[in-house]
């Protein structure tokens, strides 16, 4: 997974090929997001004899911790192409609050 970030944004990249989005599941609890899913192994064809297999088959699971500037009520995910987006909007940084103390 990749993470980037624009000025409104964070966003995390995973490339998860030949996964289903339907076999993808993100979560959020207590300040983690977590993405987690599996790859299952396609049946071979019969007249197709395999000699090596480098791809990775089986569950995943792949957690981060969010920054306290990440609005954990709008994040957004989408898969096109192989490729899982999830985008993470910023909230606008809290300005310091001054108050005033009076002697007495």
């Amino acid at each position: 997974a990749n993470i980037s970030e624009t000025a409104g944004e964070y966003i995390i990249k995973a490339e998860l090929p030949a996964v289903k989005k339907e076999d993808v599941s993100i979560t959020l609890q207590n300040g983690v997001i977590t993405i987690s899913g599996e790859r299952k192994f396609d049946k071979e064809d019969k007249d197709e004899n395999t000699l090596r297999v480098e791809s990775f088959y089986g569950t995943f699971s792949r957690s981060f911790a969010l920054p306290e500037n990440a609005d954990q009520d709008n994040i957004k995910a989408e898969s096109k192409d192989g490729i899982l987006r999830v985008r993470i909007p910023k909230v606008a940084a809290k300005s310091p609050k001054s108050v005033e103390i009076k002697v007495q």
